[in-house]
């Protein structure tokens, strides 16, 4: 389930897993798989001085909120409007709540998610800027370092409500190790004890 990060220049937004079959994430507006997610923050975790080099990944974005569709109303089998909402007709929630757990096999159903989200969105790229005085701009949305962290965190504890199990995606472990074997000055500490 996403949820709410302190932005510096939005706010509180949106961002997370939105149906524990799939393995896309959303940031506020914009969607995008976490394997992509992961990769990038393993490829920019690798980079000495990522305040020089442009990073950009290929997301989808839903413009109109309706499109986007009624998360809590799909949850809850009373809504399923927009794209959210077609997800879980196809994933329903499920019925025992033991049972609300992200699944590391997530990844399978890319394909068909992929094809849903096309019906209500736009290619679209989100660049990533780090700063030199410390900030993270990740599309319109500016973030401290501890709350880029915090969304990089969020990924590898499988959200709200975790992943199933414990077990993650070997995309996720491989973010991780890649991280803490950066010397980049921005993912100092993501995974600290």
């Amino acid at each position: 389930m996403p949820l709410s990060f302190r932005s510096e220049n939005h706010g509180n937004i949106a961002f997370g897993f939105f149906n524990i079959e799939s393995d896309m994430l959303l940031l506020e507006n914009h969607f995008f798989f976490a394997d992509r997610f992961c990769r990038w923050m393993g490829e920019i975790a690798g980079e000495r001085e990522p305040e020089s080099v442009p990073f950009e990944l290929e997301v989808h974005v839903i413009e109109n909120p309706g499109d986007m569709g009624d998360l809590m109303g799909a949850i809850h089998g009373i809504r399923f409007t927009g794209f959210i909402g077609r997800t879980y007709e196809l994933y329903p929630f499920p019925r025992d709540p033991k049972g609300f757990k992200q699944n590391p096999e997530g990844f399978r159903t890319q394909k068909i998610i992929e094809k849903e989200i096309e019906r209500f969105s736009s290619p679209g790229s989100m660049a990533l800027t780090f700063h030199r005085d410390g900030g993270v701009r990740m599309g319109a949305c500016e973030f401290s370092i501890p709350v880029f962290h915090d969304l990089i965190r969020y990924v590898w504890q499988g959200g709200y409500p975790r992943w199933k199990d414990e077990i993650r995606p070997g995309y996720v472990r491989d973010m991780k190790d890649r991280v803490m074997k950066s010397g980049n000055r921005f993912f100092q500490g993501v995974f600290a004890s």
